[in-house]
């Protein structure tokens, strides 16, 4: 859960640590044998009944980490097998992205109602009179539900009076909005990836860290050690996920861990905008009865998924990801572009063929926090004389990282340009309502609307790589954008590089 620091926060940092110290060190790669006893010394598990499992699933996601897929269990392998492979500056993520360790899935129960030691066997016995399978019975003074003949409709735990009934379900498939994790046959998660959107929202809310996502801090360090211009591209969530680091000592900050410069990724929101509104007019409702926002590569593959039927509803303007790594590369076409942000899914639109060409590497907040502690970064005291002001972005582009930001942006960009238009927005945030919103769309209930999907409940500023409590980030995130001496996307100084910027190639 974002904003606890908790054992398996602590874990996922350290081996982000570990991983960026390793490749900063360079050397014999070999030794990342020893980074597990590192991670958990001593002989007595914190955590697991057992040490060694504890050392076993740090060793999984420090493959993970570095991209490396997960070991088969059944074969010997060392931990370091591939990283002589993986240590270079380019690569791109082998599916699958997000990954379930299975010795460290607790095997968890599936959905279902439980009758509780609050059960007071009340007379009136209201949950026995609404099952409508007969599912309940009572026996010594409590209720009992019949699992094999419990259909999960929930009906007893909203009439219980004491509140004794609970919907026990595994958080991980709880959070998914797919419906994409279900049980392999020892009862562990299992992903179905022709449905998975990889929005790492399971990963967040695992409470036993057994699933994790691949990484590219590896291959990112690699780069900069070539000596390559490595360009970050910082997205707008950013704000207050670092302590007290302020936007401009973002660079300065960056520049520590061998970046070039940086950039910030409102810029391309800010033209994101103005593109979308001018779709906007131009297509709805003559050539589309709707249309949907594209920022969140997870709502948009979703759409994709679920309604092929509306995929043409869906914007095809470019990302703001794409469009702020279009601007750097078109100043210079030999750089590479580490888009820094909230997001797992970032990570998928990456690495489409479309994309590549411009965006080389993707690291969450939090990867980039084991970066900083790697090289020993002090947030807190970066010189006030090595401040560097960020790109002029509006208030606009930065409100992308929350949910309705994007709506409300391209709304009143529409107005700007078209007067008398009436504009009627909806948004949902979570893929379930995401889906929700849609399947109300398809039965024509929002035709002639903009419709804003956010995979991640609260929008950018959720995502799985966030480290800071959702409202706090919110609350973070509406103070940057009113800071902004611009407020419209309209007014972007980079507002005439957009026709260039949608068809160049490099």
């Amino acid at each position: 859960m974002r904003g606890i620091y908790s054992s398996v926060t602590d874990m996922r940092r350290k081996v982000f640590t570990e991983v960026a110290r390793l490749a900063y060190e360079g050397g014999d790669y070999s030794r990342m044998e020893d980074l597990p006893y590192k991670i958990c010394p001593g002989d007595v598990a914190a955590h697991r009944e057992s040490i060694f499992l504890e050392r076993a699933i740090v060793e999984e996601r420090l493959r993970l980490a570095m991209g490396l897929p997960l070991r088969d269990v059944s074969e010997h392998a060392p931990v370091s097998r591939g990283v002589n492979e993986s240590a270079i500056a380019e690569k791109y993520y082998d599916p699958p992205l997000i990954n379930i360790i299975k010795f460290a899935c607790n095997a968890c129960p599936t959905m279902h109602y439980h009758v509780t030691e609050v059960c007071q066997g009340c007379f009136e016995n209201p949950c026995k009179e609404v099952c409508p399978k007969g599912a309940i019975s009572i026996r010594h003074g409590r209720s009992i539900i019949d699992q094999d003949k419990c259909v999960k409709c929930g009906r007893c735990k909203d009439v219980c009076p004491y509140g004794a009934i609970l919907k026990v379900d595994r958080p991980c498939a709880r959070a998914c909005g797919m419906d994409a994790i279900g049980v392999d046959e020892h009862g562990r998660a299992d992903i179905d990836y022709d449905k998975c959107v990889s929005c790492g929202m399971c990963l967040v809310n695992c409470p036993f860290g057994a699933i994790a996502d691949k990484g590219q801090i590896f291959q990112l360090i690699h780069a900069i050690k070539t000596g390559r211009r490595v360009v970050a591209v910082v997205a707008p969530a950013f704000y207050g996920q670092f302590g007290r680091l302020t936007p401009e000592k973002l660079t300065p900050a960056m520049r520590r861990l061998g970046f070039d410069s940086v950039s910030e990724v409102a810029v391309g929101a800010d033209l994101c905008t103005i593109e979308e509104a001018k779709m906007f007019v131009s297509e709805v409702p003559d050539k589309i009865s709707f249309m949907g926002t594209s920022c969140c590569p997870a709502w948009s593959v979703m759409a994709k998924k679920l309604f092929p039927e509306l995929a043409d509803h869906i914007s095809m303007a470019l990302t703001p990801m794409v469009l702020t790594a279009r601007l750097e590369k078109k100043k210079d076409p030999d750089c590479m572009i580490a888009f820094i942000g909230p997001c797992s899914a970032k990570k998928l639109e990456a690495s489409r063929q479309s994309v590549r060409s411009y965006v080389d590497f993707v690291l969450t907040f939090e990867e980039l926090m084991g970066m900083f502690a790697a090289k020993d970064v002090d947030l807190d005291h970066i010189p006030d004389d090595e401040a560097v002001p960020l790109d002029n972005a509006t208030g606009a582009g930065r409100g992308f990282a929350v949910s309705g930001g994007v709506a409300r942006a391209v709304a009143d960009e529409i107005r700007r340009i078209a007067p008398d238009r009436e504009v009627k927005t909806a948004s949902a945030q979570g893929l379930s309502e995401c889906r929700k919103l849609l399947s109300m769309a398809k039965a024509h209930k929002y035709d002639g609307y903009l419709l804003e999907g956010m995979g991640c409940p609260g929008g950018c500023v959720a995502g799985a790589g966030t480290m800071c409590a959702v409202n706090k980030a919110t609350m973070g995130v509406d103070k940057y954008k009113r800071q902004a001496e611009r407020q419209l996307a309209s007014e972007t100084e980079f507002a005439a590089d957009l026709e260039l910027l949608e068809t160049f190639d490099i």
